[in-house]
């Protein structure tokens, strides 16, 4: 596998006007020790990026159209030729926000959907009214043909909103729908006791499985379940026949499950590289080290790459190199990023 960098999250402000139970940033409108950098930072980061790779660019936060220059910025990376995209949850959308994202390149935008009706999302948001905020913005984003796709985060509190949240989510017009089995970092840390089981995380990944598998226009995507690519070969296996699977331009093509430090990572409001958004530990910084440094060098990303030194069941999974386990799980429930998944029930056959 080449380790080359596809797609980097950057959390361009930790500002926020939400307060979402599983979110990694803050809610906070003005943060204290953490000011949004430069646009003149902006920049050089940009540059620095570009002279090494070409990687999809994700604009996110906190609520990146809280910074005044997101337009300048990602208007910058389209001019160095980088795919720009834009993480927002929609509450601050509006016609001239459109016009915006359009003019300065902007190719893909995502907003996050956690229920089907209002009171659903609402309450997962902590927001009254953010539903409808997500509402008006995919109504906005059809009209000035804006390219979307939707995330939703499941825990106990929605997890049988998910097929509901999928009909939605294809009637809305939607370029695919990501369904993301929550990490518990940041004020995710509070969700622990929400966290849904492993055995119905394996029933939630199944249905997902046949619902892939005769989803022929929305692209469909389990994020932060890399047990999802075992199922599809246990599966595929016994059914006989593999489904052909779509891939987005804008995503890293969907073909194995925990890509942190491999070709993904975000890189936060203070220049830290971490491996993944849920990913605490940095593995560097680029106020001291060159982006390309800490790719290549980095101890921390070598060790997401280096599946032999995976530990417990993962490290005895024949399935290791198309999962890998969740390395923030695991670091999340264990204190060790190389340990085992906690959330896949999976007895390894070697």
């Amino acid at each position: 596998m080449e380790f080359t960098p596809k797609w980097i999250a950057w959390e361009i402000t930790r500002r926020c006007n939400l307060n979402c139970v599983h979110c990694r940033s803050s809610s906070q409108l003005e943060i204290e020790g953490h000011p949004d950098f430069s646009l003149a930072e902006a920049k050089r980061v940009l540059d620095e990026i570009r002279a090494y790779a070409n990687p999809v660019m994700v604009l996110s936060g906190g609520e990146p159209l809280l910074r005044p220059d997101v337009f300048e910025i990602a208007a910058y990376g389209t001019g160095l030729g980088l795919r720009m995209c834009l993480a927002t949850n929609g509450s601050l959308v509006t016609e001239d926000i459109c016009r915006y994202i359009k003019d300065s390149g902007i190719k893909m935008v995502s907003l996050s959907l956690d229920g089907s009706t209002a009171s659903v999302h609402d309450n997962f948001r902590n927001q009254p009214g953010a539903f409808d905020g997500v509402m008006n913005a995919i109504r906005l984003f059809n009209e000035h043909q804006i390219d979307f796709l939707v995330n939703s985060s499941f825990t106990k509190r929605n997890k049988e909103e998910a097929p509901k949240i999928y009909n939605l989510v294809k009637s809305l017009g939607a370029t695919a729908w990501y369904l993301f089995m929550i990490v518990p970092t940041g004020r995710g840390e509070e969700i622990m006791g929400e966290l849904i089981p492993a055995e119905e995380y394996e029933d939630i990944l199944n249905w997902h499985y046949d619902m892939e598998k005769e989803e022929g226009d929305l692209l469909v995507r389990p994020t932060c379940a890399p047990q999802y690519y075992r199922i599809v070969l246990q599966r595929s296996k016994v059914e006989g026949e593999r489904f052909k699977r779509r891939s987005l331009k804008f995503s890293t093509g969907g073909s194995k499950g925990c890509l942190a430090g491999q070709l993904i990572c975000l890189i936060d409001v203070d220049g830290n590289v971490l491996p993944c958004s849920y990913f605490p530990l940095p593995a560097g910084n680029l106020r001291t080290q060159s982006f390309q440094d800490i790719w290549e060098n980095s101890k921390l990303m070598l060790d997401m790459r280096n599946f032999a030194g995976y530990k417990d069941n993962c490290g005895r999974c024949e399935y290791v190199h198309v999962c890998g386990g969740c390395r923030a799980r695991a670091y999340a429930m264990t204190g060790d990023y190389l340990a085992g998944e906690p959330f896949c029930t999976y007895q390894p056959q070697r």
